[in-house]
């Protein structure tokens, strides 16, 4: 395959060209200079003959209006006082950034915002001042800074903006973080995004790779202008009718189809077969990423274009819009992130370049808390706190005894409800995974007062530790074994899907053969395929789903998403799915509860009737919910909401019984549902956890 694919790409550079000079390249796992790392390991290399050679020291050129940084494998130019970076050289290769664009439209930190109640601005973060941070013979650091005033209100988000970038010695690539600080005084505002981008240049870099089995020849640029493809339902999804590699004629092209959730998104870039050169973008830490570890984001996609996400609202709406107030102070530092370069001799080693950026990262995430960025708002290792501990569940419906809370997602964030961590969006978070016994360690926190939270991979809700987590500098606390009671009133009659956040495990219906993106052929992923949304009016043309307790299966006959239904005359209307079940005892005197965890909503509302579909009033309604555009997005989930419906006995009748689950709002095909998981409870316990006043059958 990948002889094939560098073939592919070689004719694709004949498009432009590029200048290379020789140079020794390294290509070994760096040490990024952690905690405990050893500047004499950074000191040396070895060179493609196999010698070992002491790596150059950095150097700093400041020119009139740029200013650039060069270890004698790296060299990098930032405009000066802007701060955007303009050139990445790198094994004989003059620029790895597009030179075809502006020096503004390379390299740079950019933010979507608005003033309270104004229209969104794009804008790319250009410093005003430049200053030298750190010049020595192992490291430079820079600054380029951006002050607000009174005088710029409404013209620049009101925010002291501090981009720093940083050399090391020995390093195949360099870093980048951001202090961004609002004062109390000045004005609010709203962030939708902020990140940084790279657009690299397409003569060069036309395979992208984001995870072992997503990775793909990518269409040029060109491939998605006027006349070289077709516009589909939303401007970022085309048709590629024209494109340069005809084996891609046919195909559909979609960012979106990219995205990924922030506890996968480590490392993901882009390789260039002649010469074999691979750019890639490392993230150590989610702790400055918002929302927590299920939040999905973009990575690369067509441009080439590779992103660092450290804040957006996709996948969640105004639900996680970052919103300062007027009189708020806030501070927070995003990155360090690094950039990291590696390169090899012939097309053989081409895979290599993708697993040694994955050891790369590996290195990275060892090395974090880094110690060497300079500005005291980054905390390095001591001074911050650990925090471990065991986490169990308390479900009688399946145990009496303590259950180990294996593969939990445990985590400090700021103090807020239940839950809430998944909307926080200003400050940090700290997550891990427990291990097969419930036991949880949580490394370098920062200080600060937090809230512990988790959720549990097979049970319903979220657990909050209710006390106050205060983390000092140097602490190592001990919480010993916590309990997490999710929620439940009585037995279980029936289940539908599993609760684990996801809509991953119902019916994903293949694509519209005319909307196929290849790589998503026979993928875990088939969900990220494009307009699968219009796919439940083939398999529904006249009449909803209707789901049988005990005959049907939810992975072959629960459509993943509760869609609106397109009509012939290109109208919606929206749908009702019917659960079917037998009850051979009722008690009317008591209720039943129904639990419906939604994985994600849109522009959606759900409606709950039993027994009765022409009921005026439904038994519960959400009212309308969500803005997570997960179903346009390709996305199998948005944001958790549970909802706990009460069911009145007297609703209920022995044998036969049907609820409703409406979904009324029909005024975009993209508006809609994905259910998590769906629990009816008999009447509540009334003694041993075998026991019920209800029975299922």
């Amino acid at each position: 395959m990948w002889t094939r694919l560098q073939s592919l790409a070689g004719s694709l550079r004949d498009l432009g060209g590029c200048t290379r000079h020789n140079s020794v390249a390294a290509f070994t796992c760096q040490n990024p200079g952690g905690g405990d790392s050893d500047n004499s390991q950074r000191a040396l290399r070895v060179d493609k003959g196999g010698r070992t050679m002491p790596f150059q020291a950095v150097r700093l050129y400041i020119q009139d209006h740029h200013v650039v940084m060069d270890n004698g494998t790296v060299q990098v130019t930032l405009s000066k006082p802007a701060g955007l970076v303009t050139g990445i050289r790198y094994d004989g290769i003059d620029n790895l950034l597009e030179v075809l664009n502006r020096e503004t439209n390379r390299g740079y930190w950019d933010l979507h915002w608005n003033p309270p109640g104004g229209k969104g601005i794009f804008d790319v973060i250009s410093g005003t001042s430049f200053r030298v941070v750190v010049e020595n013979d192992e490291q430079v650091e820079l600054s380029f800074t951006r002050m607000w005033d009174s005088l710029l209100e409404g013209k620049y988000i009101p925010l002291n903006i501090d981009k720093r970038f940083i050399l090391l010695r020995g390093s195949s690539g360099f870093y980048s973080y951001a202090i961004y600080k609002h004062l109390q005084e000045w004005p609010g505002f709203d962030i939708g995004e902020t990140r940084i981008t790279f657009k690299l240049r397409k003569d060069m870099f036309q395979y992208m790779a984001i995870a072992d089995n997503r990775q793909r020849l990518m269409p040029l640029p060109d491939d998605l202008l006027p006349g070289k493809c077709q516009t589909l339902a939303y401007p970022e999804a085309v048709i590629l009718v024209n494109p340069e590699l005809p084996e891609l004629t046919g195909e559909v092209d979609d960012k979106y189809q990219y995205s990924c959730e922030n506890k996968d998104n480590q490392v993901h870039g882009w390789i260039c077969f002649k010469p074999l050169v691979g750019f890639w973008q490392i993230t150590p830490s989610d702790e400055f990423r918002t929302a927590g570890p299920l939040k999905q984001n973009l990575t690369s996609h067509v441009g080439p274009t590779t992103l660092a996400m450290f804040h957006s609202s996709h996948y969640a709406g105004k639900d996680l819009v970052l919103s300062i107030s007027p009189g708020e102070p806030w501070k927070k530092v995003f990155g360090p992130v690094f950039i990291y370069l590696n390169s090899a001799s012939n097309g053989e080693d081409a895979p290599f370049l993708w697993e040694d950026a994955k050891m790369q990262m590996m290195a990275e995430v060892q090395s974090w808390p880094y110690s060497f960025p300079v500005s005291e708002d980054f905390q390095k290792s001591e001074e911050r706190g650990n925090v471990c501990g065991r986490l169990l569940v308390k479900d009688r419906n399946i145990s009496d005894d303590y259950i180990l809370a294996s593969g939990a997602y445990v985590g400090l964030a700021p103090p807020g409800d239940v839950g809430s961590w998944q909307t926080e969006c200003k400050d940090y978070q700290f997550w891990t995974r427990a291990d097969e016994n419930g036991y949880f360690s949580i490394k370098s926190i920062c200080t600060g007062d937090y809230n512990l939270y988790a959720w549990v991979p097979g049970f319903l809700g979220d657990y909050r530790f209710d006390a106050i987590v205060t983390i000092i500098s140097g602490c190592d606390m001990d919480m010993g074994d916590l309990v997490y009671e999710p929620p439940r009133d009585g037995p279980t009659l029936w289940e539908i899907g599993i609760p684990d956040r996801s809509a991953a495990e119902f019916y994903i219906p293949d694509p519209d053969p005319k909307f196929m993106n290849n790589l998503y052929a026979n993928h875990p992923d088939r969900f990220r395929q494009y307009g699968l949304w219009d796919r439940y009016a083939d398999m529904y043309p006249d009449t909803d789903l209707v789901y049988t307790v005990g005959l049907s299966d939810y992975r072959k006959d629960w459509f993943f998403a509760q869609v609106v239904r397109r009509k012939d005359d290109g109208t919606h209307v929206g749908t009702t799915w019917q659960i079917k079940f037998k009850l051979d005892k009722v008690d009317r005197s008591c209720s039943y509860k129904l639990r419906v965890a939604i994985a994600s909503a849109t522009l959606a509302e759900l409606q709950v009737r039993v027994n009765d579909e022409k009921a005026r009033r439904p038994l519960f309604t959400s009212g309308l919910i969500g803005r997570d555009n997960s179903i346009a997005r390709h996305g199998i989930h948005g944001l958790y909401r549970l909802y706990n419906v009460n069911i009145p006995g007297a609703r209920v009748v022995e044998g036969e019984n049907t609820i409703f689950l409406a979904q009324p709002r029909c005024t975009s095909p993209f508006q809609g549902l994905m259910y998590d998981y769906i629990r009816l409870e008999g009447p509540p316990f009334s003694g041993s956890s075998n026991e019920a006043s209800g029975s299922f059958k």
